[in-house]
């Protein structure tokens, strides 16, 4: 009997790990996934685990503040960067590169059909690709030492830190898993409206 490489999901559509397809992806999947994979493999100051959807509004946040001027795809791209996870799981990246490049490849085929399913180029221009990373590693930063227990000296050794308009402003606070959903719907379609032929 043939191994099973597709996951069935809570929206009724099956998607093949191996081979995604974008007509297998809802956005509804996703938020509910990515509202219950913890950050930190869920090593997080709080009542609730604090989760790769509130990350993924974090990393927007901080794409807003560094860029003012960013357009939709640029946010969407942003808010959706980590949207492979809502199947995978969220790894923290020394795992992710004791496990090697093949896992990047499986993890880039899936937010390739993301994309695709959602207005974006499948692959995303370099420049836009390090604009949402560096919003991601400032993003570590504020998780780091508001959540995850690290000091500033000690975060400043693996995380940039933050200089940025705003930046004092941010202040994370985990949400029930319900919560982090809606707010991640919330903000998607707000952009994706914006994206959308």
């Amino acid at each position: 009997m043939a191994a099973r490489a597709w996951q069935r999901m809570l929206s009724g559509r099956r998607l093949d790990l191996l081979d995604p397809s974008p007509l297998d992806i809802e956005i509804e999947d996703i938020a509910h996934g990515l509202a219950r994979v913890a950050r930190w493999n869920g090593q997080t100051e709080g009542d609730h685990p604090y989760s790769v959807a509130e990350h993924g509004l974090l990393v927007e946040t901080i794409l807003r503040r560094l860029k003012p001027k960013a357009g939709p795809v640029e946010r969407l791209a942003a808010l959706l960067h980590d949207a492979p996870e809502y199947v995978i799981g969220d790894m923290i990246s020394p795992f992710k590169a004791a496990i090697g490049l093949d896992y990047k490849d499986f993890e880039n085929r899936l937010l390739a059909a993301v994309h695709i399913r959602f207005g974006l180029p499948p692959g995303l221009p370099p420049t836009m690709a390090r604009l949402i990373k560096r919003a991601d590693r400032l993003s570590a930063w504020f998780e780091a030492t508001q959540l995850a227990g690290f000091a500033e000296p000690e975060a400043a050794k693996y995380f940039p830190r933050p200089r940025f308009d705003g930046a004092d402003a941010i202040r994370l606070k985990p949400q029930s898993t319900n919560a982090a959903k809606r707010a991640y719907l919330a903000r998607f379609r707000q952009l994706y409206l914006q994206v959308r032929p």
